[in-house]
C-alpha cells in the first residue's frame, strides 16, 4: 500500500506551503542529488535521468506535466524497474492480526497472477479507509486481463510519482 500524505495548503488558492522555494531548491541541486531524490518518487532510473535532465521546471505544473510525459515514455523494462523499486506494502504494527493476513494473501494472489507487487495511489481517500481500499482495489485487478492490468498499473505509478513529486518539492528540498 503506498501512500504519502497529501501536502497542506495555503491561503485557499489550493498552492502547497513552501512550493516556490522547494521547487527552487528541487532546480538548483546538483543534477545526481537530484536523481536519487527523482529515484524516491519513481524507481525507473529512466524516468529520474530525464526528469532531473528537465530542470528547471518553472512551475509546479509544468513539472508534473513533465512527469507525465516521463512516465507516459517508459518502456516495459522501465516500468518493471519501478516496481521493483516500490516498498512492500505494510500495515502498521498495531493493526488486527486478520488484516495482516488479508493483506498479505491478497498481496501474494497479485503477485501470483501478475508477477510484480501491487501499487496504488491512495490520496484521495483517508488513512482509515487505505486497508479496505487496497483489498478492494487487488480484487477488481485480479479480475483484469495482463495487458489492462499493465496499463493500469502504469497509470498508478504515474499517479504515485505526481504525487511524490508534490510532496519533494514542498517538504523535501
Amino acid at each position: 500500500m503506498q501512500h504519502r500524505r497529501p501536502p497542506q495548503v495555503s491561503g485557499g488558492f489550493g498552492v502547497p506551503h513552501g512550493l516556490a522555494a522547494g521547487l527552487t531548491r528541487f532546480n538548483e541541486a546538483p543534477f545526481l542529488t537530484a536523481e536519487a531524490a527523482l529515484l524516491e518518487c519513481c524507481g525507473s532510473r529512466r524516468w529520474a535521468h530525464r526528469m532531473a535532465a528537465h530542470r528547471p521546471f518553472p512551475d509546479l505544473a509544468s513539472l508534473l506535466a513533465a512527469s507525465d510525459e516521463a512516465g507516459y515514455d517508459l518502456a516495459p523494462r522501465d516500468i518493471a524497474e519501478a516496481l521493483a523499486a516500490e516498498p512492500a506494502p505494510c500495515l502498521h504494527h498495531d493493526a488486527p492480526r486478520a488484516a495482516h493476513l488479508a493483506l498479505r494473501a491478497a498481496h501474494a494472489a497479485y503477485e501470483s497472477r501478475f508477477g510484480h507487487s501491487f501499487v496504488i495511489c491512495l490520496d484521495a481517500w483517508p488513512p482509515s479507509q487505505h486497508v479496505d481500499q487496497v483489498l478492494a482495489g487487488i480484487r477488481v485487478r485480479l479480475t483484469h486481463e495482463v495487458d489492462e492490468e499493465r496499463a493500469v498499473t502504469a497509470d498508478e505509478l504515474r499517479r504515485l510519482a505526481r504525487s511524490r513529486l508534490v510532496e519533494l518539492v514542498t517538504e523535501g528540498w
